[in-house]
């Protein structure tokens, strides 16, 4: 299986993500299933990188968890290195934190090594999913702490509400979800129309 070549926001991959079978406390659905699937991964990462200027960008920021999975992808596709931003108590080395409210109403606390870059260096922030905002709020925080600038931000999907829209108004924001789509549409409600058909073997590496 690969990308349809057609428009832009045919994303053959998204029916590939599982719905949630796990109750409220967790995320409402879950794209890891993208990246089992070979085809389905470089595919994501084509189209993600395909908005990205590399020389705009001095490193790559993951958030903790899976942001990591996804930034350092894009970071080996880029050509840049690889900062992880740790959810707190997690690195030796001396820290900066901040607190941030998760998608499911916690307060939580995420770091970086103190320090982890020079003043003015261009951090793309990169995440799996951006539903609130909060955890991207907490990486803006750490970043400008260290005196760094935000290069944009990364995700399959931005959803749409008063916080991700004023991220859209003040940085680059790319996402395999693309605005104004049928599919950003069914991510606002947070429930998609391939969730009807889901199959966990679609997403079998071959």
């Amino acid at each position: 299986m690969s990308r349809d070549k057609g428009p832009r926001d045919d994303r053959w991959y998204f029916a590939l993500m599982a719905p949630n079978t796990k109750g409220e406390k967790f995320a409402w659905l879950d794209p890891t299933s993208i990246y089992i699937n070979g085809a389905a991964f470089h595919d994501l990462l084509d189209d993600l990188c395909e908005e990205l200027d590399p020389n705009k960008v001095d490193v790559v920021a993951g958030l903790d968890a899976m942001g990591f999975v996804l930034g350092s992808a894009i970071a080996t596709r880029i050509g840049k290195g690889f900062l992880p931003i740790r959810k707190a108590g997690k690195l030796c080395v001396e820290t900066d934190s901040a607190s941030y409210t998760n998608y499911s109403g916690r307060t939580q606390d995420m770091e970086i090594r103190k320090p982890a870059f020079a003043p003015n260096t261009r951090v793309l922030l990169v995440d799996q999913w951006v539903e609130t905002g909060g955890s991207m709020h907490g990486a803006i925080q750490l970043v400008e702490q260290q005196a760094g600038v935000v290069a944009g931000m990364v995700s399959i999907v931005i959803e749409d509400n008063e916080a991700t829209r004023a991220y859209r108004e003040k940085y680059h924001c790319v996402s395999a979800i693309l605005p104004g789509t049928p599919w950003q549409e069914q991510a606002n409600a947070q429930t998609l129309d391939s969730f009807e058909h889901y199959k966990p073997e679609l997403a079998f590496p071959v």
